[in-house]
């Protein structure tokens, strides 16, 4: 970046209501952290915005000095991102407000909003809104990449609960897109991800959901061929009201975790019923009868509560995950991921998820977005510790292995928001939606001013 761009960042930073960071700043490795610790962001500059405006002075200098804008308020996915060479980093965080509508069942949710944080917010009226297994992470960039929850089987993907949409563009201006004001601008952006401009906010609908029967129930992981194969018949009486994982972990020792539950193997079934607890516990029932379980926490839990159920950490890691998606789960599939993750198994990976999909996630909606459904009935997501770079090759080794080998059972759609890896973006949307979104770069973007984890363009 030549000095003159430079001397000039540091003129905009005055002008600013938020902060602006240089290479060799106080406070500049805190400015450009990522929530995951293994990835280093060099960026040309950080920008913390502290509102819509400074958003749209920062795409203004960008824009006037041939510069790019990744658009970030936690930092997740940042592994997926590419080098930021002659980029402003655009921390979003200090945009953090959440106003309920009750009466409404919406709410409007700042670009800077954890997922935890409109949890509470919704659930202070009885209500929640679709939202991630994390507690911290941000809502838009969860929301914009289409959106897996605990209430998804029942209600769908969180990118299709959007109503309306405030962002910046690449021109600087702030516009308000729904379904009547550029609507094509508000379809890719319903799970196309956010390399069209600068989401300062959304308006999402809310649930009635007050309460679920959820919980955990975990077995050594020495029995994880009995428990996975015992999972996969329960799912054929599993009914929409009810979205569950099936769960292998090798857990560290360390206080945060439960005394039973570390530096274990595990095995667990992990889930939320939206219904009468009653009903709940009968459907749980033929899997939590099963002998030699060590951790049971099902029972009727507030909704909000569920941003803890996983048990993801609160807290920066390092690490890095990726996913392959699965139609049935057959017996041949439950062998070839219990090999793979199994207690038996040579893994370097410390969990590995197989979410189940299908209900509302796998039926369109109408006036959808463009991830409208996903064509698979399990994603299966593997992740593992980084504390160390020199594991770095092992890891994406195994990562590797772990989509070959659950290729034959993988229809082939990509769920993009469970990838910290670089891919193929293009996978993640039917061919007419991806040609179209390209179209909406091309309208909205034409420079390709704006990047993102799964970038368009």
């Amino acid at each position: 970046m030549p000095d003159t761009t430079a001397t000039e960042l540091s003129t905009l930073g005055h002008e600013l209501d938020g902060d602006a960071f240089l290479p060799g700043d106080d406070g500049w490795d805190d400015a450009r952290r990522a929530w995951n610790l293994s990835v280093d962001l060099q960026p040309a500059a950080v920008v913390q915005a502290a509102d819509a405006a400074d958003v749209a002075r920062v795409v203004d200098f960008a824009r006037e000095r041939g510069l790019r804008v990744a658009p970030e308020a936690t930092g997740h996915g940042a592994g997926a991102m590419a080098p930021l060479t002659d980029t402003i980093l655009l921390r979003t965080g200090r945009l953090n407000g959440v106003e309920v509508d009750a009466a409404g069942r919406r709410a409007r949710v700042d670009a800077g909003v954890l997922g935890a944080d409109v949890a509470v917010a919704a659930g202070e009226h009885g209500l929640a809104a679709l939202l991630g297994s994390s507690p911290d992470t941000g809502v838009i960039g969860f929301t914009l990449g289409g959106g897996l929850g605990w209430l998804g089987r029942k209600y769908g993907l969180a990118c299709n609960s959007v109503r309306a949409i405030e962002i910046v563009t690449a021109d600087g201006q702030q516009r308000r897109v729904d379904a009547d004001s550029e609507p094509e601008l508000f379809f890719a952006l319903r799970g196309g991800g956010g390399s069209f401009g600068v989401v300062t906010a959304l308006e999402i609908e809310l649930y009635p959901v007050a309460e679920v029967y959820a919980g955990m129930v975990a077995w050594p992981g020495e029995m994880a061929s009995e428990i996975a194969h015992a999972y996969r018949e329960w799912l054929a009486g599993s009914p929409d009201e009810i979205t569950a994982q099936l769960r292998f972990m090798t857990l560290p020792p360390i206080p945060e975790l439960p005394e039973p539950l570390r530096g274990q193997s595990l095995v667990d079934v992990t889930g939320a019923f939206i219904g009468d607890p009653a009903e709940g516990e009968e459907l749980m029932r033929p899997l939590r009868e099963i002998e030699g379980a060590v951790w049971d926490t099902w029972g009727v839990q507030p909704t909000p509560a569920l941003r803890q159920l996983a048990m993801d950490p609160e807290e920066p890691v390092p690490g890095v995950g990726d996913s392959v998606t699965l139609g049935e789960l057959t017996p041949d599939a439950v062998e070839a991921i219990v090999g793979l993750a199994g207690a038996g198994a040579d893994s370097p990976l410390m969990g590995v998820q197989v979410r189940q999909l299908g209900g509302a996630f796998g039926r369109e909606p109408e006036n959808a977005g463009a991830l409208p459904k996903l064509d698979a009935e399990h994603v299966v997501f593997g992740v593992g510790p980084l504390f160390d770079p020199a594991a770095r090759p092992a890891l994406d080794s195994y990562l590797d292995k772990v989509q070959q080998e659950l290729a034959p059972y993988s229809p082939g759609q990509r769920v993009l928001n469970f990838s910290d890896r670089p891919g193929d973006v293009a996978a993640g949307f039917r061919p007419a939606v991806w040609e179209r979104l390209l179209a909406v770069k091309a309208q909205y973007d034409p420079a390709g001013m704006f990047i993102a984890s799964q970038q368009v363009g």
